[in-house]
């Protein structure tokens, strides 16, 4: 049975899905805890405000990565950009919406219209040109910027993840152990959200390692300890401004300072 007592960070079921997100929607999980981020939502009255964090329109904080769709400014490399082909070849592949792969959700952000799908695993993000319809042979567009060769790569990856997709069945997929990179992010926002709710560094261990490793490692020089400390330090550096790494955004000017850009491993 449950533990109806239990603090709302304490399941670290409730973070599985944490394992299959993006640099993108990661950052939506850092941005969306943040204090003031919450409070302007909630006021919701200046037009600039969604700018100040890194977004074309402001999200609903209280919805996860799995329900959100947060509009960001400047786009991420892995959003591709869709135009209609003005001379297209006979054998040009058209544009398909219900053959994407996934859930879909359109998204318009006050100035085009934005398409996020969404499956066991993946995600394709799409900028749609006004003129474009279904049925119609597309190209793909990247920005050109001195990052051209990383937004290409980003682009590359983009479209293999699409063709796989779109060339297996999404009924069963089987997929590799998470990664130590993701294990890390689903700790980091726990340890986060029990810090915002007032946890100790102790109970931050205790939830994320169990009471027992605890009790047998727990000690003011314990690397456990170090461990919980460094993660809690890490959740608040992403929230406070790092997530605009994640999500491929200029850092902005904090009391004089640059915000700190945290990388992942």
């Amino acid at each position: 049975m449950a533990d109806l007592s239990a603090p709302s960070w304490y399941p670290t079921a409730a973070y599985l899905y944490v394992l299959h997100l993006d640099g993108p929607a990661l950052a939506w999980e850092y941005l969306r805890r943040h204090p003031d981020y919450r409070q302007d939502w909630r006021r919701r009255h200046r037009l600039d405000t969604a700018q100040r964090w890194g977004l074309r329109l402001l999200e609903n904080p209280t919805l996860d990565a799995r329900d959100a769709h947060p509009a960001w400014f400047p786009d991420h490399d892995a959003v591709l950009q869709l135009h209609p082909d003005a001379d297209p070849p006979s054998d040009a592949a058209a544009f398909a919406l219900w053959q994407l792969p996934g859930r879909k959700h359109l998204i318009h952000d006050g100035r085009r219209l934005l398409l996020v799908s969404r499956w066991a695993g993946g995600c394709l993000r799409f900028a749609l040109a006004p003129d474009l319809a279904d049925g119609m042979a597309y190209v793909y567009a990247v920005r050109a910027s001195d990052a051209s060769q990383a937004h290409c790569q980003a682009l590359s990856a983009s479209l293999k993840q699409l063709a796989t997709a779109t060339g297996m069945p999404l009924v069963v997929v089987t997929r590799p152990r998470p990664s130590l990179t993701s294990l890390l992010e689903l700790h980091t926002l726990q340890a986060l959200d029990a810090t915002l709710a007032g946890a100790s560094l102790r109970e931050v261990a205790e939830g994320l390692f169990g009471a027992d490793a605890v009790a047998a490692g727990w000690h003011a020089d314990s690397a456990l300890r170090a461990r919980v400390r460094r993660l809690v330090r890490r959740g608040n550096r992403l929230m406070q401004g790092g997530y605009r790494h994640l999500a491929q955004l200029p850092p902005v000017e904090q009391e004089g300072r640059a915000a700190v850009s945290v990388k992942r491993p």
